[in-house]
């Protein structure tokens, strides 16, 4: 039974091993529900409580505290993903935590159903840890299918990036039509439906995943440090002791200004800080160490990303429901239509944009992480030029036409597909192997943190405008990616060649990796 399970581990599908596959389905019906409920969320809590509104009765909240809710949710939808990688490494492993996600999230969509008050937070709350649990582990267990040094990695993740961004596309296109027939909770049920074809998906793969994911005893490797133990070691350490003391007074002056609410978030942040200043300070090597900081630099290009272009789903969302002539051939499109633009282009362009790539490394072009994720942040910052031009028009006219939208989207996606793919195939390439799920888990939180600037930026329009907005963004975004590009060299020292020697590598069903001729 058990050579039969890893001769099945063992198989490819278009060069590509077939566990890549199942996940990329569990993945694709995850994101699914996730981002037909994302498409859903601001319009519903904005709108009327009148009746008035032919897609039902929403909560009536005025757009700034839509923002503020959909900033909070899409930012603790991904730092969950911290505790998600940290069970995972140390309690059940990467496949048990996918497993659970899977079932929590089918659990959130099916209460989310429900039309009470109560149900819409706890739905929000069961979706929060559903996913914290299953995005962190699930996108490791990809890595996990590759050996060091195989180049098929990056078109891998590239290929699982697919599989996210069609579940976003069927979800744009499907769930709008739902929602304008049944009403907002059928919208909300269709995501629970999705999610459970996601969970039997997974349970019927297990045969080509025997190899990833499983979950390894910490007492049998002498190496291992618990996380309990790393905190303890800050007493003993006074530079990060001093610097963990100032973030938490930071947080207790936060809590005070801003709230509970952000004291807890910066408290957490402080909690995660300390942790990554102890694991850095324990690696083994200095090679080790240099990574381990280029890694942590690269989520700063993550959180600036995502902070712009998370727009998509609450002000964008927002300005094309209300200053947007949507009208194309007498018909009006449904608003979270338009957000199928960008999985869309990501279907059609993944490929073409990871081959670009390949083709400039095996020339011995520059093509490291680090310049993709600079260029992804620029294209995508240049993306919202057209926003600008769509606001000038807006003000002018008072409408606005939809192929500002079109291309905005088209360069958020381009920007898209050079960095977070690139992103998640970086973490596998430099994370310390027993702490790849916490720094995949990271990453998750980074691109939470990026959400959550998304929303405070959303909010900021109803003061400053949506021109002011998107101006700003065009301009720092594009600072940020040059500065990165200015540094470029002695980051790429810092990775001590972990990108230089990878090659093109295939499996054989019986012998396993070789190295093909270039």
């Amino acid at each position: 039974m058990a050579a039969k399970a890893l001769q099945a581990h063992q198989k490819e599908l278009f060069g590509q091993p077939i566990g890549l596959y199942i996940l990329f389905l569990t993945e694709m019906w995850e994101r699914f529900s996730y981002y037909g409920m994302r498409a859903l969320l601001v319009l519903y809590m904005t709108a009327s409580t009148l009746g008035d509104d032919p897609r039902g009765i929403g909560l009536g909240w005025t757009s700034k505290e839509a923002l503020a809710l959909y900033g909070w949710y899409t930012m603790l939808v991904y730092v969950m993903s911290i505790p998600g990688g940290m069970i995972a490494d140390k309690l059940i492993g990467q496949k048990k935590a996918v497993l659970y996600g899977a079932i929590i999230l089918c659990l959130g969509h099916a209460v989310l159903v429900l039309t009470d008050i109560w149900a819409f937070y706890t739905g929000l709350g069961l979706v929060i840890l559903g996913v914290g649990l299953l995005k962190p582990n699930i996108s490791t267990m990809v890595g996990g299918l590759y050996k060091t040094g195989d180049i098929r990695r990056d078109k891998g993740f590239s290929i699982f990036y697919i599989g996210i961004n069609l579940g976003s596309l069927l979800a744009t296109m499907i769930v709008g039509g739902v929602v304008a027939k049944w009403g907002w909770h059928a919208g909300f049920g269709l995501a629970g439906v999705v999610m459970v074809l996601g969970l039997v998906n997974y349970i019927g793969g297990q045969k080509y995943l025997v190899q990833v994911g499983n979950f390894v005893e910490s007492a049998k490797d002498e190496n291992e440090v618990s996380y309990a133990k790393l905190y303890g070691k800050l007493i003993s350490s006074p530079t990060q002791l001093l610097f963990t003391g100032i973030l938490f007074a930071a947080s207790l002056i936060g809590w005070y200004f801003m709230g509970w609410a952000y004291g807890l978030l910066f408290m957490f942040l402080t909690a995660i800080s300390a942790l990554l200043m102890m694991i850095y300070k324990g690696l083994d090597t200095q090679v080790y160490k240099d990574r381990f900081v280029v890694l942590l630099l690269s989520f700063i290009m993550v959180i600036i990303f995502w902070g712009a272009f998370e727009q998509a789903g609450g002000l964008i969302n927002l300005y094309t429901d209300t200053k947007t002539n949507r009208v194309l051939f007498g018909w009006e499109i449904p608003t979270v239509m338009f957000q199928s633009l960008n999985a869309g282009f990501i279907i059609l362009f993944a490929t073409f944009i990871a081959g670009i790539w390949a083709k400039r490394k095996l020339k011995g072009k520059e093509a490291s992480s680090i310049f993709k994720m600079a260029t992804g942040i620029i294209i995508m910052g240049l993306g919202f030029l057209f926003m600008v031009f769509a606001a000038l028009e807006f003000e002018r006219s008072g409408t606005s036409s939809m192929i500002w939208l079109v291309l905005a989207y088209l360069f958020h996606t381009i920007g898209e597909l050079c960095i977070s793919p690139v992103a998640l195939s970086f973490i596998t390439k430099l994370a310390p192997m027993k702490y790849a799920s916490l720094m995949m888990g990271v990453y998750f939180a980074a691109t939470g943190l990026g959400n959550k600037v998304a929303g405070v930026i959303g909010e900021s329009a109803s003061e400053f405008g949506e021109l002011y907005i998107f101006s700003g963004i065009v301009i720092f975004t594009v600072i940020i990616g040059i500065l990165f590009v200015m540094i470029l060299k002695p980051l790429k020292r810092l990775t001590h060649g972990a990108e230089d020697n990878e090659v093109e590598m295939h499996t054989d069903e019986t012998e396993g990796f070789e190295l093909a001729d270039n």
